[in-house]
């Protein structure tokens, strides 16, 4: 952490934490009925037809449940600064805690994985600022860089 965000800690919390500490224990999230703010701070992926309609569609994958969360955590765990926070391996769902380099500024990232057939399933991926109004489009360009991440991660799996 840096001495900036120390000091920006003492009036924002959750900046002082390391990890995915200073923030609530994330909930089991309805990812069928995500309330979304007003805010341009949060950036939604979803199969079509979702509600609220999502900022950007992702396919249905022709893996099955188990292996595409397995390939969301893979491509998670492989960002820098970014902590598991919570895990709910039943519902297939996962919730991490990405931060920022320069202020530690805390971004929430939930995926959720759900079978679409025995050898299909899709993916919700919801990327939210903590802090702020605006994100300057950090949130849009994490999702797209984990989606494209998760493309190669599936892809280089099934080359094998």
């Amino acid at each position: 952490m840096t001495p900036l965000a120390w000091i920006i800690g003492w009036f924002l919390p959750a900046c002082a934490a390391a990890g995915a500490l200073g923030l609530p224990h994330p909930a089991l999230m309805d990812m069928g009925n995500v309330q979304r703010p007003t805010s341009p701070n949060t950036t939604l992926a979803a199969p079509a037809g979702t509600t609220p309609a999502p900022d950007v569609v992702t396919p249905r994958y022709a893996v099955p449940a188990p292996e595409l969360l397995a390939g969301v955590r893979a491509v998670a765990e492989a960002q820098p600064r970014t902590f598991l926070a919570a895990e709910y391996a039943a519902a297939g769902q996962v919730h991490y805690v990405a931060r920022s380099a320069l202020l530690n500024f805390p971004d929430l990232v939930t995926a959720q994985v759900a079978a679409a057939g025995p050898d299909a399933s899709t993916l919700v991926l919801y990327s939210r600022s903590v802090y702020g109004h605006s994100d300057l489009g950090v949130n849009r360009s994490r999702v797209t860089a984990w989606l494209a991440a998760l493309d190669r991660t599936l892809n280089s799996a099934n080359e094998r």
